[in-house]
């Protein structure tokens, strides 16, 4: 079983990294493997709607997203971290989530992959920015991942966050929550619902 990590912070080491770290700690001692995957500092653009993955099954753009898609597709959950810019999500990782979501909607099956997210923030925005991120899994039928306090740390440098006691008790808490619904799903695989497709409501009509 494997969780696959996304870091969008550029700062490799900085406060979001250090909020992950503490997950991804959390979910090894549980018996759940990891992969990082850091895309803070890579060149990643937004998908521009030309659909050509819809017949190549891939994005046209060579870049993280199609290195991530495989290792995505193999893993049994997603977490995504970010600070918060402007009360948001980094761009950079929402260009990268909207092209890998896309890219590979018709490659495999989300459905009960495991999604968390986690952002970081020095006061405020943080909440706005969770939300952005976990619309990508409620989308795909990913179950999302709480904890005992919204999934966020706080504070201006790595050093900071060690200081939030209540951020990093939250991502403990998280990565056992993470575990458990990952080890919970995979023994009642054979109990996954199946989803209804093929109805697409635009409400446009010809003429």
């Amino acid at each position: 079983m494997k969780v696959l990590v996304i870091n969008g912070s550029p700062h490799i080491n900085g406060c979001t990294d250090r909020g992950l770290r503490e997950v991804e700690e959390t979910l090894q001692a549980c018996g759940i493997e990891t992969e990082r995957v850091n895309i803070g500092t890579k060149d990643i653009r937004g998908c521009i709607s030309c659909n050509f993955c819809r017949s190549h099954g891939r994005c046209v753009f060579d870049d993280a997203v199609n290195e991530t898609a495989p290792k995505f597709a193999e893993a049994d959950g997603m977490l995504v971290g970010s600070p918060v810019y402007y009360a948001g999500a980094n761009g950079q990782l929402l260009a990268f989530m909207d092209r890998l979501f896309y890219s590979t909607s018709g490659v495999f099956s989300k459905t009960m992959k495991v999604g968390a997210a986690v952002v970081s923030s020095r006061r405020a925005g943080s909440t706005s920015a969770f939300d952005e991120i976990n619309k990508y899994f409620t989308i795909c039928s990913m179950p999302i991942v709480s904890s005992t306090y919204w999934n966020e740390v706080h504070g201006f440098t790595a050093e900071d966050v060690e200081a939030d006691l209540e951020g990093l008790q939250t991502m403990r808490n998280l990565g056992r929550n993470m575990a458990f619904l990952i080890k919970a799903i995979r023994n009642a695989e054979a109990e996954i619902p199946a989803q209804e497709t093929g109805k697409f409501t635009n409400f446009h009509t010809e003429g």
